[in-house]
């Protein structure tokens, strides 16, 4: 449970890939796909804010956390179950409902969310 919870929180994880999906670079684009929306994922839905908050639950976990937009990246903190998460600067793509976050500015593990 702890792998998959890391990997969530990784915001999120797998081999990263486009696979027809559109890079999001502006903040104010960012805030017109997430407001007001749920990111969900099989055990997990998760909140990001335009104030830069995002809250929510992971495997049964309250997961917080802040974020900022730099550089055309989604920059977050985050924590869950007792463990803080470190700063990590997230590629964001987009395609149709769906929503994916790769880690390390792009070179790193991804995530794909639903947008509810």
């Amino acid at each position: 449970m702890r792998n998959a919870l890391f990997a969530i929180l990784a915001l999120l994880a797998a081999p990263a890939h486009a696979g027809g999906l559109d890079r999001v670079t502006d903040r104010a684009e960012f805030i017109d796909l997430v407001a007001g929306k749920t990111l969900k994922r099989t055990g997990v839905a998760l909140v990001v804010t335009p104030s830069g908050k995002i809250g929510g639950r992971a495997f049964g976990f309250d997961v917080s956390g802040a974020w900022t937009w730099k550089d055309g990246l989604f920059c977050r903190t985050l924590a869950a179950a007792g463990r803080a998460y470190p700063h990590n600067c997230q590629l964001v793509e987009v395609g149709g409902d769906r929503i994916r976050f790769t880690s390390d500015g792009g070179t790193g593990q991804f995530a794909d969310l639903a947008i509810h």
